[in-house]
């Protein structure tokens, strides 16, 4: 008696001749409409059917992934590279490009290591892996490990006085902005705008303090100095940090050509543009082409990954001005000096 009878003796169920493939093909519709959780839906009710079945495994992970259940997918893809479903070259791509998207380089750099010791990687892939290796042990060690001691909680502060400037661990930072955000802010105001203020505030911070700000709809304005410029700004009014206007149409331009072209690499570059856009928020960088940005980081990241392509060819790939591209990566590098933990 094989599987689909068993099933069928032990649920009392009469299942239909190619069920799961009609239930597969409605989740891969689905997926393609960007209707993820019907999606998920159909590929679920599919893999109760044919459990070992690895293309309904592959749907339901990129499901999941597109869905932002991220930890779903993450767990799902492991579990196939457990058990042996489906290819495990293509599962692991699949599982890395997670990885990514969660900031877990260190995890990345371990996996990837394990491969190359136990010789799994096969020889037309070894380059690929290689450069995502150096990639994320660069990633992983412009962050710092966590530390266990916490600044004080808010209540302890004597006077209703915090000394921002002697908080330089960005984990205590963001323990503290995360302390803030849940109490009255009023009695800190003059010392948050005294850091916003200050050349010496590090742009991470003054970011996770203008998050506070805005989060307690401050509509009042502020002044803020970061990276040479001064502008001023009410909190209130900004756009979410992930949702700034320029940092979208950039990756928006990256996406056209390289999210299906090496969309590893796609991540890993949208994973930069995002962390550097955390520091610069919410500066109008120059120059205003989106394009230009995204050809210079196109540039940065292949360098990272020993590719050798110059940001004159990706200039005339993105139509954008070689000259604004060498502005731009004369920015980001001078962004990249700057240590930040994973955001």
């Amino acid at each position: 008696m094989d599987k689909r009878e068993r099933k069928k003796q032990n649920s009392k169920i009469i299942l239909f001749p190619g069920l799961e493939k009609r239930l597969m093909e409605k989740g891969l519709e689905s997926f393609q409409q960007k209707k993820y959780q019907e999606s998920i839906r159909f590929f679920e009710e599919a893999m109760e059917i044919e459990p070992d079945n690895p293309d309904i495994h592959i749907g339901l992970v990129l499901a999941y992934f597109e869905a932002g259940a991220l930890q779903k997918a993450k767990a799902f893809a492991n579990k196939m590279l457990q058990t042996g479903i489906g290819d495990y070259i293509q599962v692991m791509d699949l599982y890395l490009m997670i990885l990514v998207q969660l900031h877990q380089y260190s995890e990345i750099v371990t996996t990837i290591e394990a491969l190359l010791e136990e010789r799994e990687i096969p020889k037309e892939k070894f380059e690929h892996f290689s450069r995502m290796l150096e990639f994320s042990r660069r990633m992983a060690g412009s962050s710092q490990e966590e530390q266990e001691s916490e600044p004080p909680p808010i209540e302890e502060y004597p006077n209703k006085k915090i000394n921002l400037f002697s908080y330089q661990d960005q984990n205590e930072q963001i323990m503290l902005a995360a302390r803030l955000a849940e109490h009255n802010i009023r009695p800190y105001i003059d010392e948050i705008q005294a850091y916003l203020e200050s050349d010496e505030g590090h742009p991470f911070f003054k970011t996770m303090l203008l998050n506070v700000l805005s989060e307690h709809e401050y509509d009042k304005e502020v002044v803020l100095r970061k990276f040479g410029d001064c502008i001023h700004v009410k909190p209130a009014e900004l756009p979410p940090v992930h949702q700034q206007p320029k940092l979208t149409a950039i990756v928006s331009e990256l996406g056209k050509k390289l999210e299906q072209e090496d969309p590893i690499l796609y991540e890993n570059t949208k994973s930069l543009i995002e962390r550097h856009f955390f520091l610069i928020y919410p500066l109008e960088a120059a120059p205003a082409n989106p394009a230009s940005w995204a050809a210079a980081y196109h540039t940065l990241a292949n360098e990272y990954h020993g590719l050798d392509d110059s940001n004159g060819k990706l200039g005339q790939i993105y139509g954008a001005p070689g000259e604004e591209v060498e502005q731009v990566l004369a920015f980001i590098r001078k962004i990249e000096e700057i240590s930040y933990p994973n955001i």
